[in-house]
């Protein structure tokens, strides 16, 4: 056990979580369980869930229910290394950014891989941005002030979505919020000590990107849209905010990641956090480094809906 490793607050948590949960066995049950009861909303929020036009796909919809003008929108993507979860598995973490920062979250319940390989996944990202644009009003949004929003493979595919909505010349994000991002399908290749490594693992992200790529990963030919840290050119992106623990597998590529988008002129807000497990402001959220965690994309996104 790697107790020095982890912060205080989160070692004993450590102690009993698995390395990783990217298994085959895990994803062919995800695929065999009953979905859960839908929830009807939070406490403090609305709850609706709609068909996105132009996909086979929903989006949950939370609104402060105080709000009364037009608020900023969070366009909100869940992670599970691309190939488990669902928007609905993330109704708490949206409700509480909603109530924060004031804002419209839009969660978005994109097909999975394997049986939806890139870029299905992405293209219902972008058609549930292009929805939030397109409905703002219905919606009650201010479609000048749309952040762009992720955790993990839903973060590679926040990024990801950054990178196309750019390419294909649409209202650009005020803001990209990036948590412990799944960027770079190379990290396969790299030899990694994993024994602080907590619920994702180098097996699991072979598993995710193979079944997300439909190939081998890290190879040649993978798209730079598949896997965001393959993008040669990122000048021109919105403000950015990455997270990231020191004890996360995808801690060396968020960093290099934040390294260039420096270097290609973008703001960046990187959040480094000492003896931080992959998700560990899910798995202890009452912990005074989630707290700060939640607290500085807070920040950032206030920051981002003003200045818009």
């Amino acid at each position: 056990m790697d107790a020095d490793v982890f912060d205080p607050e989160l070692e004993p948590a450590a102690r009993w979580l698995p390395h990783g949960v990217g298994r085959r066995w895990v994803v062919a049950l995800s695929r065999w369980l009953p979905a859960l009861p839908a929830r009807r909303g939070r406490p403090g929020v609305k709850l609706l869930v709609e068909r996105v036009e132009g996909a086979p796909i929903d989006v949950r919809v939370l609104r402060p229910q105080a709000a009364t003008a037009p608020t900023p929108a969070i366009v909100w993507i869940h992670g599970g290394g691309y190939v488990l979860g669902t928007a609905a598995q993330d109704d708490a973490t949206c409700a509480r950014l909603a109530l924060a920062t004031g804002a419209t979250v839009v969660s978005v319940d994109y097909r999975l891989a394997p049986e939806h390989p890139f870029p299905t996944p992405l293209e219902d990202c972008f058609a549930a941005y292009e929805h939030v644009h397109c409905h703002a009003s219905r919606l009650g949004v201010d479609p000048r002030r749309v952040a762009i929003a992720g955790q993990s493979a839903g973060a590679g595919l926040a990024a990801a979505l950054t990178l196309l909505v750019q390419d294909r010349d649409r209202p650009r994000p005020v803001l990209q919020l990036l948590l412990y991002p799944m960027l770079d399908d190379r990290t396969v290749l790299r030899a990694v000590d994993g024994r602080s490594h907590r619920l994702w693992d180098a097996a699991s992200n072979r598993l995710g990107w193979r079944g997300y790529l439909g190939q081998e990963p890290g190879g040649a030919g993978v798209p730079e849209l598949a896997a965001p840290a393959r993008r040669e050119r990122l000048e021109g992106g919105p403000a950015t905010w990455i997270g990231v623990g020191t004890c996360d597998l995808f801690h060396d590529e968020d960093v290099a990641f934040a390294q260039r988008l420096r270097a290609a002129g973008v703001p960046v807000m990187f959040e480094e956090v000492p003896g931080a497990f992959h998700a560990f402001d899910r798995v202890v959220p009452q912990a005074a480094v989630s707290r700060r965690f939640f607290d500085s994309q807070v920040g950032a996104l206030r920051q981002a809906f003003m200045v818009a």
